[in-house]
C-alpha cells in the first residue's frame, strides 16, 4: 500500500502563485511516476503533469499548464511538488496527487482545493 498526503491548496487570485506538494509513503518502488490531475466541478478528473522517479526526471505537462506550471520531485524524500504560476479561474479544480509503481496499480491522495478567483 503506498499513503499519498496532499498540501498547499488554497484560494489565490488570478495572476497568483500557489505550490502543492504530496508526499509519498509505503510500497514505493524505485522506478515510478508521480503526477497531478485535477478535477472541476462537472468535469472529468484530467492529468495536469507527471514525472518519472529516473535520474533527471521526465516530465509531461497538459497543454492547457505548459509554461505556467512546473513539476518537480525529491526522490529521497519521496515527494513531488507543482509549482502553479500566472492562475487563472479556470485552474480551480480539487487536486489529487497519483503515484504508480512500475507495472503497478495507481494510488491516490484525498485532494486539495484550488480556487482561483477573478
Amino acid at each position: 500500500q503506498v499513503q499519498l498526503v496532499e498540501s498547499g491548496g488554497g484560494l489565490v487570485q488570478a495572476g497568483g502563485s500557489l505550490r502543492l506538494s504530496c508526499a509519498a509513503s509505503g510500497s514505493i518502488f524505485g522506478l515510478n511516476t508521480m503526477a497531478w490531475y485535477r478535477q472541476a466541478p462537472g468535469k472529468q478528473r484530467e492529468l495536469v503533469a507527471s514525472i518519472t522517479s529516473t535520474s533527471g526526471g521526465s516530465a509531461n505537462y497538459a497543454d492547457s499548464v505548459k509554461g505556467r506550471f512546473t513539476i518537480s520531485r525529491d526522490n529521497a524524500k519521496n515527494t513531488v511538488y507543482l509549482q502553479m504560476n500566472s492562475l487563472k479561474p479556470e485552474d480551480t479544480a480539487v487536486y489529487y496527487c497519483n503515484l504508480r509503481n512500475l507495472g503497478g496499480s495507481p494510488y491516490w491522495g484525498q485532494g486539495t482545493q484550488v480556487t482561483v478567483s477573478s
